[in-house]
This record gives structure tokens, sequence and C-alpha cells, in this order.
């Protein structure tokens, strides 16, 4: 058993008071982000910038040149940014940077990784160094992410032929005997489903099954294969455990790796890959 308590109380009676909350942090909390943050505005958004930033740690010695260059700017940890201290060429300067950095940040992700048979696999998560772009990429996306030999998240939004997954039709992932996702013994994988609205969102539906993961009842095929079913209606009782309910219209599925296999087959050297998703004709 642990406990956390700060040093100050350490071998004294503590009890946690948590801090209060704002009400109203001054942005949507039920919009998609991309849109919380763009509807902030310049000095609102550089003003969160400067907040998240921190007032205390000093930066990384590999971020303190950016730091100073923002400096320049009057973007500074933990102080308020205000533009009416910047020149007018400056201030025009940073009128539309947050539309465009979020747009360079969302072709930085498209741009990932690489296509395989439709999926969009990267195995570059969680070491960016100074390569803001690609770490404001994958915060822009929403995914968190752990370092490969943790997890490997690889998504698709199309199916093998290329086309837009969509709930109007029906599709099935089939892994052939012995290339499920290789993990270690003491791990697991999963299949969400998101909708492709703005965003990803999880899907409800009467199920509430968001997952298909091997710690489902999953049934296999005679031959020892293993197909998955995505579709907005239900294939059959005699599928229902390995079906995964799709929304209506469009929708994306991620396939969790969790402590992936370091030797072949691998996600990681390429010694395994995901089979496309075929759409059922």
């Amino acid at each position: 058993q642990y406990q956390v308590r700060p040093l100050s109380a350490w071998g004294k009676p503590y009890t946690f008071e948590a801090p209060p909350v704002d009400p109203d942090p001054g942005f949507s909390m039920t919009e998609a982000p991309q849109k919380a943050i763009l509807a902030l505005g310049t000095d609102g958004y550089f003003n969160m910038l400067t907040r998240l930033m921190g007032s205390v740690a000093p930066a990384a010695a590999e971020d303190a040149p950016m730091v100073a260059r923002m400096a320049q700017l009057g973007i500074v940890a933990g102080q308020p940014f205000d533009a009416s201290k910047l020149d007018p060429a400056q201030r025009e300067k940073l009128k539309d940077v947050p539309k465009i950095a979020l747009e360079k940040m969302v072709a930085a992700w498209d741009s990932l990784g690489e296509d395989v048979n439709g999926w969009r696999v990267t195995t570059v998560g969680g070491r960016y160094g100074t390569d803001y772009l690609v770490r404001g990429a994958w915060a822009a996306s929403g995914w968190p992410s752990q370092l490969p030999h943790v997890s490997v998240y690889p998504s698709a939004s199309v199916d093998s032929a290329g086309q837009q997954l969509n709930g109007a039709n029906s599709y099935t992932l089939t892994f052939a005997k012995g290339m499920m996702p290789p993990v270690n013994p003491l791990a697991f994988w999963s299949l969400t489903m998101y909708i492709s609205d703005d965003g990803l969102w999880f899907y409800p539906n009467e199920l509430n099954k968001l997952t298909v993961s091997p710690r489902d009842k999953l049934v296999y095929n005679e031959d020892g294969s293993l197909t998955l079913y995505l579709q907005h209606t239900s294939p059959g009782a005699d599928k229902q455990a390995n079906w995964l309910p799709a929304p209506k219209g469009p929708f994306a599925v991620t396939l969790r790796i969790y402590w992936p296999n370091t030797e072949a087959p691998s996600i990681l050297n390429g010694t395994w890959q995901p089979p496309g998703i075929v759409k059922v004709q």
C-alpha cells in the first residue's frame, strides 16, 4: 500500500484537501478541443499557453532556445500575455497563429508513420525531443502516447480498398491463425470504435461495447483464424461475441497493442502487420 503526501507532511498526520475548481475555466468543456482552442482567440490562446507552461520549473536544456525565442514575443511561462506590448508587425504575425499551427499539426499527423493495409502505423510515440510539430500533432490528434515498447496504436479510417469506413456498410477484420497482434503473454490487444465527427469520439450503443479484445469470449473460426465484425447492426447471434458496433456514418478504429513483442513477429520492426479491413459485398 502506498500513500502520497508532501514532503512537509512526512511522518505527520495528513489529510488531502482538493484545491478549488474554477467552474468557468474560460473555454468550452464539451466542444472538440480543436474548436475550443480556436474559439479562445489569439490573446486567450497565448495566455492559456503561458499558464500551462508553468512558472516554477526551469525549461529543459534542449528547450531553452525555443523558450528564449518565445520570450521575445512576450510569451513567458507563468506571465500574462499582453499583445499591446508588441509592435503592429508582430501582432499581425501572431494573429492567425492558432489556426495556422493547428492546420500544420493536423497535416503532420496525417503524414506520420506509414500506410500498412489501410492502417496508419507509427512507432515514434512518446519520443519527440525538440520536434515540436510532431509533439503537437500527437497532442492535437487526441492520442496520449506511451513509448513504443509499452504500446503501439495503429489506426484506420479506410478499408483495404482505401475507402472511408462508414456504418452504412459492413466490414470484417480477420486475423489468420497464429497471426493475432503479437504481445507479451502478460499483455493484451484491443480494437476500439470511434465516431469520425469533427474529432474521434466513443460510439455509445445499446451493448455499451466500445472495444473487442481477447478478454471477451471471442469465437474463433474452425481453421483457428479470428474474424471481427464492424457494422451498425448485429451480424447475428452466432457472431455477436465478435461484433464491434459501428455508428451509422463515418467511423475509425484503433488497434491498441500493449507490450508488443520486440522480436519477430513484431509490429515494432514490421515483421507483423495488421490485416486490412474488408468491406462485405
